[in-house]
């Protein structure tokens, strides 16, 4: 258990509220309702928040998933999770034809009257310029989106997740794999006390 992080205070909450869940699972419940005083259900709950480090062990990689996407600033580009690039790549692109197709519009539309011979022209040129940025900037981006799938497939379980999808998958395991499991056990000892 060396190396296993501690719950946070602030977490203590999602833990006494795992306790509670296992408690009123059918088995324990129907376990519990032959304890004529009442007392087994008291003892096990105060068992488990004293067990807690050992209990929230079974969930420590959920838990540092949960505290890492915690910890990162949900919803901004840029939070080196390679958001940027890739949109990057598809609105350069269309955001160069856009104005590349408007200024060659432009550009010899002022031909075609022959008013303003000279803007004409270095509109024009202005508009295949863009052209040609769409023509780099398209295959760079194609290059960068591919490059983005292929590394997005080799991630880890648990990776790109938000906080509140990474909290609710480790309080799902908590309960699950510690509470439940450790109530079950500690159950023939409560209702023998």
């Amino acid at each position: 258990m060396s190396g296993t992080p501690g719950l946070r205070p602030e977490d203590r909450a999602d833990f006494e509220d795992a306790v509670r869940l296992a408690l009123a699972t059918a088995d324990v419940r129907s376990a519990l309702r032959t304890d004529p005083s009442g007392r087994a259900a008291g003892l096990l709950r105060a068992w488990a928040l004293a067990a807690q480090d050992e209990i929230s062990a079974v969930a420590a990689e959920e838990y540092r998933v949960y505290l890492a996407a915690r910890s990162v600033p949900y919803g901004r580009p840029g939070t080196g999770d390679g958001t940027v690039g890739p949109m990057l790549a598809v609105l350069t692109p269309l955001i160069s034809a856009g104005a590349g197709t408007v200024l060659l519009l432009v550009g010899y539309g002022l031909r075609l009257t022959g008013a303003a011979t000279e803007f004409a022209a270095s509109v024009v040129r202005a508009g295949w310029v863009l052209a040609a940025a769409v023509a780099v900037t398209g295959a760079a981006g194609a290059g960068a989106l591919l490059w983005a799938a292929a590394r997005g497939g080799g991630r880890s379980a648990g990776q790109g997740l938000d906080p509140l999808q990474a909290r609710e998958r480790w309080r799902q395991v908590l309960l699950e794999r510690g509470v439940l499991p450790y109530l079950r056990r500690r159950l023939p000892d409560a209702l023998t006390s």
